[in-house]
């Protein structure tokens, strides 16, 4: 585990670059180990995001949980989620967890970490609806755990997920699934996504975005994506107020991480890109 433990002392970035710019006040955000009780039994990294003021009525006792790539990670596709957990505590008031893994690209073993963060949230906030937002290998534990935990995941939002490890697609419906491609990714075919909205089967919502000529991680169009899965969890958890208030959608569109380039360094100070992700 020394690729973990090296990661500790600057676990990456905590809140979006432009967050202060313009002129937001932020969540409360720390680092946090999570302990998971599976054979390996350590602790795995991650970042919480809390609301400034917190009850669990507001926050429908709902959380969210961001999860990365086959290296881990926490800043997520095109450096998303700082600034898509950011908005989800400050605009929904609810907690969110960007969650590193102890053994990245280990189903199993990341599977153990999800359902540990899911426990950690229920503790501290009493959380009983989750979210769960997958980048490429992230596709496998979002599917994996929210065959396994049905009354608990409420929903599941990917990025360029992987086709491999995620039979639990099949176990989804009714539960709503919004899948996001790039049809230019170099790293794992748009058809990988396409395979899993057809997977999912009938009786549910479920929504496939592909964008055109876009990489593995959607940076063409990381604005538009963070907008569309912060809307995706505020509908699925009950938020349809907070989205018709102009002031939540004038928020949650701001671009709160900057240019490609910024983004990039956003993805290598999280980690994202390691184990093979690229754009």
């Amino acid at each position: 585990m020394a690729a973990t433990a090296s990661r500790l002392p600057n676990p990456g970035p905590i809140h979006p670059a432009k967050v202060a710019k313009n002129g937001i006040k932020p969540s409360i955000a720390r680092p946090i180990r999570i302990a998971v009780l599976d054979p390996r039994d350590h602790e795995a990294p991650a970042i919480l995001h809390e609301p400034r003021q917190y009850t669990v009525n507001d926050a429908k006792a709902s959380a969210v949980i961001l999860i990365s790539g086959a290296g881990g990670g926490v800043s997520g596709p095109a450096g998303i989620y700082p600034s898509l957990a950011d908005k989800l505590a400050m605009l929904l008031s609810i907690p969110c967890i960007r969650l590193d893994y102890r053994e990245p690209a280990q189903t199993s073993y990341c599977s153990a970490d999800v359902v540990a963060a899911m426990d950690y949230l229920a503790g501290e906030f009493s959380s009983k609806h989750f979210i769960l937002a997958g980048w490429s290998f992230g596709g496998s534990p979002c599917f994996t755990v929210a065959a396994r935990e049905p009354q608990r995941v409420a929903g599941v939002a990917t990025v360029a997920s992987q086709t491999a490890r995620t039979d639990g697609v099949t176990m989804l419906s009714p539960r709503p699934m919004l899948v996001m491609h790039g049809t230019g990714d170099t790293c794992l075919s748009p058809r990988c996504s396409q395979s899993l909205y057809e997977s999912y089967g009938h009786g549910g919502k479920k929504e496939l975005k592909l964008f055109e000529g876009d990489d593995h991680g959607l940076s063409r169009n990381a604005v538009q994506v963070e907008s569309m899965i912060f809307r995706f969890a505020a509908s699925t958890l009950g938020f349809k107020d907070a989205l018709g208030d102009a002031t939540v959608n004038i928020q949650a569109g701001q671009d709160l991480a900057g240019s490609r380039t910024e983004r990039l360094k956003e993805m290598r100070e999280g980690h994202d890109l390691e184990g093979g992700e690229r754009l």
